[in-house]
């Protein structure tokens, strides 16, 4: 069936091309939907503000469960937006993460788009 398809099985869907919303006038980028998400966005803003952390104090400072936390930061770390450090601490494993300088520039763009809409919302 890709076959039959031919190149039009190689573009990229719709959902998947960067798109401008607008705003007061202006076009905007399309919030990153990585760091949008609650958890992720609570990752990466916990991460920004410290060196490193466990993930058992990821998890206890977003209150994720286990699973759900190890999803969303897999996610971040395929895209490169934070880094995953696994050694032992005597015979306990100690998971870390920190936020890679890819990670903090995806942050700052996304607060900077976040700034920008509620200044655009409280001009209306």
């Amino acid at each position: 069936m890709a076959r039959e398809r031919g190149h039009a099985a190689a573009r990229k869907p719709a959902a998947a091309r960067p798109r401008r919303a607008k705003a007061a006038g202006a076009a905007l980028p399309e919030l990153d939907r990585l760091v949008h998400e609650r958890l992720r966005l609570a990752i990466v803003s916990a991460l920004a503000v410290t060196e490193d952390l466990s993930f058992r104090d990821l998890r206890d400072l977003t209150g994720a469960t286990d699973g759900n936390l190890s999803i969303h930061a897999r996610k971040l770390e395929e895209a490169g937006y934070v880094e995953c450090a696994k050694r032992f601490r005597g015979r306990t494993p100690l998971t870390t993460y920190r936020l890679t300088v890819l990670g903090r520039r995806a942050l700052l763009r996304y607060l900077d788009h976040m700034e920008a809409l509620i200044r655009a919302a409280r001009r209306r």
